[in-house]
């Protein structure tokens, strides 16, 4: 199977309106799309979705996701082909808009959904704070499964709950409407490996699995959503991400929110109740090891011990880790963005105040792949990749997964992580250092 990537620009997509009482995009909204490349590639990718059962990768503002019909068993089981993931993992749903979502809860076979039915709202009063202040973003919800569903049973992997969210990119919601179906759609990557977020993660992966790719350039957040399950008794939280635990507690409800998720994976036999509680996840073919905030760096004997070693540097280590080092090839785009774009907002006007729009729109503005520094340490000829992403916490988040991909591309023996600090409240952090010890060896 060939497998193509299609450059997509979401700001060469078309025009939003809206429809219903607010300009945001999670009740009623419409896209006027323009002709051209970027929209004929889009709909290409929609038709596949329609009409045949291989998934579609395209970006959201966390990661790339693997998508398929939600509502066909033949589409959602070739996404757990295509990665080579276990079918007790449940799958998180993907929808455009409120409407569609009351679709889904309300049983009914129109997949586009609806409004509220007789007087009575399908989406459960608990997460109505949430979809307010959240969506489109990066929080997935954990909701009923309806009688008589027409979500694939592969989705819920024996459930009686289901994953939904909007996301915050318009190339994503874009190609909802355009498929006028919910998408099933995990990361983009074959299982157990680091999560994709840039076309050329997906690629690496799934060449020759998928026919398409769609590549709007890298992502916004850089680690997956956060997952909550506000069916239980106090809401938890079951999977870290782009919302933290300060600001759901902000919210009506979740004032008391439970922390519900382990650091590692778990492994029992019971079936996990969200993506990423328990199998492997996120490591490169390299071993990682993870040095914990404040822990000793690796020492010169260490490392010495290896002939081609990777680095990854977030606050405190120096260059190398202090080992002597010849550079024999510094790439000059390290520390910049690899490409930019002007402000989109700017072209809305003074009306485009909307923290949701503002939000969404954020997903158009591209961010930096970290890349490796080359060092050879003399007398030993040892090779040492080193890449420092910095020490703002966002950024950390949006450039892990590429560098341990980047890493594993120069064939390194070991990756050595400098951990962030995950106890001062800052969720961010939290997911990433989730996602790091589910992938290390752990050294405190």
């Amino acid at each position: 199977m060939e497998t193509s990537i299609l450059a997509v620009d979401p700001q060469k997509l078309g025009v939003i309106t809206f429809t219903g009482s607010k300009e945001d995009l999670i009740d009623e909204w419409d896209i006027q799309y323009v002709e051209g490349n970027d929209y004929e590639s889009l709909r290409r990718a929609a038709h596949e979705l329609v009409h045949t059962d291989t998934p579609v990768a395209f970006p959201t503002e966390t990661v790339y996701g693997l998508g398929a019909d939600a509502t066909r068993s033949a589409a959602v089981k070739a996404i757990f082909a295509a990665k080579g993931r276990p079918a007790d993992n449940p799958l998180i749903v993907h929808v455009h808009s409120l409407p569609q979502l009351r679709g889904l809860l309300s049983g009914r076979s129109d997949v586009e959904g609806g409004g509220k039915q007789a007087g009575k709202d399908a989406i459960p009063e608990i997460y109505k704070p949430l979809i307010e202040r959240f969506w489109p973003g990066p929080i997935t919800l954990i909701l009923p499964v309806p009688e008589n569903s027409f979500l694939a049973p592969e989705v819920t992997a024996g459930l009686t709950t289901f994953g939904a969210r909007m996301p915050r990119s318009i190339l994503a919601l874009s190609l909802l409407r355009l498929c006028g179906r919910p998408l099933a759609a995990p990361s983009a990557n074959a299982s157990t490996r680091p999560s994709p977020t840039a076309a050329e993660h997906v690629f690496d992966d799934l060449q020759g699995r998928i026919h398409t790719i769609i590549d709007g350039g890298p992502c916004e957040v850089g680690v997956e959503s956060t997952v909550v399950d506000g069916l239980s008794s106090p809401p938890s939280i079951l999977r870290p991400g782009g919302i933290t635990v300060e600001q759901l507690r902000q919210c009506p409800g979740w004032e008391n929110v439970a922390i519900g998720y382990k650091d590692k994976q778990e492994g029992s036999a019971s079936k996990p109740r969200a993506p990423g509680m328990k199998y492997r996840h996120y490591s490169p073919k390299a071993p990682v090891v993870l040095f914990e905030a404040g822990a000793s760096k690796p020492g010169p004997e260490e490392m010495k011990a290896k002939r081609r070693i990777g680095i990854i540097r977030t606050k405190n280590w120096e260059p190398t880790l202090g080992l002597v080092a010849e550079n024999v090839n510094i790439s000059n785009t390290n520390g910049q963005a690899l490409c930019s774009s002007s402000d989109p907002t700017a072209s809305l006007g003074p009306d485009a105040s909307s923290s949701s729009l503002s939000n969404l729109l954020r997903s158009v503005i591209q961010h930096q792949i970290p890349h490796a520094e080359h060092h050879i340490v003399k007398p030993d000829a040892i090779q040492v990749w080193d890449i420092d992403l910095g020490v703002e916490t966002e950024g950390v988040a949006r450039g892990i997964f590429s560098a341990l991909r980047e890493l594993d591309k120069k064939g390194v023996e070991v990756i050595y992580v400098e951990g962030i600090d995950d106890k001062s409240g800052d969720d961010i952090a939290a997911a990433v250092m989730n996602r790091l010890r589910k992938a290390a060896e752990i050294r405190t």
